[in-house]
């Protein structure tokens, strides 16, 4: 079986004030340079890229970052080296015989310092120096974070760790490939310094024996490779491996050895190679395992690749079975998801509900992380919103200040309708907000009050602490990369607080130097709707379009319709009122403003409008607005009869054919 590497990687960092004049002069030994043993791997198999150029010496001390993976622990104690379920060994005669003390004595220590002073009693053969290292790291697997950092410290300061290193890169060339594969690993893992002379020599090594490689040897070294920095000797390892993986691809027979490899070739594989890796995902679907199909998913956004087959059966596999799967397992197949921009309806909303299932065990950060997820998806999880909230007026005070941004964003972008909870619920996080106020940064205090005139509540203490003309100097110093977002959050500030008009202790205006530059957003013509548009008002001599319309410099609008009232005549004729003495022209006029929003301003598979396009509607209606939205997919779904028929059932509703309400509805939906 190959050993599976998860994605996570944790580091830390090892500092040492001093060494001692023993450990510098062994420090010494180490920096010697490559030229010395260059010609020991100096020659090149087929379809073996072997890089021969200088790299810089370093000692095996580490100084820098300690690299830690999350490795599956059955599956690598299994499949390491030094596991051996049997008591004796079979020699190259065949014979059975007792196995060395020395492998007993390796299996008991606890500790990389423990390995250390066991090699300082024996000396570890050449399948030995692998099964060594290799222990050192399974051993620290189990610690905290403290103990390993100490560990490993102690590691490093040890007088035999850098003679073990110096026996592994002397015997190197007599290595197994599986050894040599998993003491790279196990070196790198434990931060030996990946420029350092013994790793590059692993990394040649590797090299030169890689046409050698079985599926297991393979499997091992893309684990290791996958997180290495890029170096000459890591970058022709990837391209031979490349080469080995794709001519051994209908060979493979393991699932997490194809995953493995898939990791490892990452977004730089060519395209006709993903499409040859995900033919062969697809034809061992019948043997994926629960966490064979979570580990896909997440494959294919290291890998760059949106396989709809592939994520439609993995999806499929995860709602079958959601009951069994853990926290931290759900979570990264949503990121995944996210990061593939693919949304399976099926799939989040089963997530979505067993989330709720399990709101009573997992803690704030966790639903938080989960509504984070979603509304970075678009997706509008009504029961567990509904249900935090809840929980939120239940106990308002258990929420951290990094809690209450992640709320404001989620429900005001999904613009969640929180229905007879609304004030209840705004008044907790108000509540939470004015405690936190002396702690907030100025541009967290404008984010948080952005959210909250989105959901539109304007609590007066937070919007008088923002808008004190103390702290308009530090806006005014926003670095550039920041100006912008900032500017449209003072902007919609500003519209809300003039045109929603709230009830303030005194009033609060948004200075003009904090709105940025005035030039509204715009766009072009969308030629379809224009055409549908004009086909319908062809024969209405007393309608007026204009297209690409502005409102309040800052809202855009692709059409408006300015009809007059439908029974203006009929009140006229009736009350025996003249054409003078008639209504005004914006009394008289009904102005339907058409707007065509992309796909991503709807909560997804559905038609409710998120943060920005719902205040965009909510505006737009106080203004005198009556708004029509037509999204693209209605657009761009149906053919342009179709498509004039539609519209002009939402501009003229009184003329509306009744047969076309099922299709507008099935467009909708």
């Amino acid at each position: 079986m190959s050993v599976w590497m998860t994605e996570e990687v944790m580091r830390w960092t090892l500092r040492f004030c001093s060494r001692t004049s023993q450990m510098m002069q062994r420090g010494a030994l180490a920096t010697t340079s490559l030229r010395d043993t260059a010609h020991i791997w100096g020659t090149r198999q087929n379809q073996t890229c072997l890089h021969m150029g200088p790299v810089r010496s370093v000692r095996f001390y580490s100084q820098g970052t300690v690299r830690t993976e999350d490795l599956e622990e059955k599956k690598l104690v299994a499949d390491s080296p030094l596991h051996d379920k049997s008591h004796s060994v079979v020699s190259a005669s065949g014979e059975r015989q007792m196995r060395s003390p020395f492998l007993d004595h390796l299996q008991r220590c606890g500790s990389p310092s423990d390995v250390l002073d066991l090699t300082c009693q024996y000396a570890p053969t050449v399948r030995q120096v692998s099964n060594c290292l290799n222990q050192m790291w399974n051993s620290t697997k189990k610690m905290t974070d403290e103990q390993r950092r100490c560990e490993l410290q102690l590691m490093f300061e040890h007088p035999e760790f850098d003679t073990l290193l110096q026996k592994a890169m002397k015997d190197v060339g007599h290595m197994r490939s599986e050894d040599v594969a998993y003491t790279l690993l196990s070196m790198v893992n434990m931060g030996v310094p990946q420029s350092s002379r013994v790793v590059q020599t692993f990394l040649r090594a590797c090299q030169e024996k890689l046409n050698g490689f079985d599926e297991k040897s393979l499997s091992i070294l893309a684990s290791c490779l996958e997180h290495m920095e890029s170096s000459p000797n890591v970058s022709a390892l990837k391209e031979g491996m490349r080469q080995v993986v794709e001519a051994r691809l209908p060979r493979i027979k393991n699932v997490m050895a194809l995953q493995t490899m898939m990791r490892m070739l990452g977004k730089d594989a060519p395209l006709y190679l993903k499409r040859k890796l995900e033919r062969k995902a697809l034809s061992m679907t019948d043997q994926f395992s629960l966490p064979n199909t979570q580990h896909m998913i997440s494959t294919m956004a290291t890998m760059g690749f949106y396989s709809k087959p592939l994520l439609d059966i993995c999806s499929q596999k995860i709602i079958e079975n959601i009951h069994g799967i853990p926290f931290n397992r759900l979570f990264a197949v949503l990121l995944s998801c996210r990061d593939l921009h693919y949304r399976n309806l099926d799939l989040l909303t089963g997530i979505s509900d067993y989330v709720t299932s399990m709101l009573d065990i997992w803690t704030n950060k966790q639903m938080l992380l989960f509504l984070s997820v979603f509304e970075n998806l678009a997706f509008c999880p009504a029961p567990l919103m509904e249900a935090f909230v809840e929980r939120v007026i239940a106990r308002p005070d258990d929420l951290t200040l990094k809690d209450l941004h992640c709320v404001l964003k989620v429900y005001s972008s999904l613009n969640y309708d929180l229905q007879q909870h609304r004030q209840q619920f705004l008044d907790s996080l108000t509540q939470v907000l004015e405690s936190y106020l002396p702690k907030m940064s100025e541009f967290k205090l404008l984010k948080a009050v952005f959210h909250l005139c989105v959901l539109g509540h304007f609590p007066p203490a937070p919007l008088e602490q923002l808008l004190q003309n103390s702290k308009m100097e530090q806006f005014n110093a926003t670095p550039p990369k920041f100006l912008l977002s900032q500017n449209r959050m003072f902007q919609t500030v500003d519209l809300c607080l003039r045109l929603d008009r709230p009830p303030l202790p005194r009033p609060l205006t948004v200075p003009p130097s904090l709105l940025g530059d005035p030039t509204p957003y715009s766009s072009l013509v969308k030629q379809s709707l224009s055409h549908a548009l004009q086909s319908v008002l062809e024969d209405q001599t007393d309608t007026m379009l204009q297209e690409t319309v502005t409102v309040e410099n800052f809202y855009f609008i692709d059409a408006v319709i300015t009809k007059p009232l439908s029974n203006q005549t009929s009140v006229t004729e009736v009350s025996g009122i003249s054409e003078r003495e008639a209504l005004s022209p914006a009394e008289s006029s009904q102005r339907i403003a058409v707007i065509c929003p992309p796909n991503s301003g709807f909560c997804y598979s559905t038609s409710n409008p998120r943060g920005s396009l719902a205040v965009m509607l909510r505006h737009l209606k106080i203004l005198g607005y009556n708004p029509v939205l037509v999204s693209e997919q209605e657009l761009e779904s149906v053919s342009e009869e179709k498509r004039t028929e539609f519209l002009r059932g939402l501009i003229f509703p009184e003329h509306h054919r009744s047969d076309t309400q099922p299709q507008m509805e099935q467009l909708q939906s």
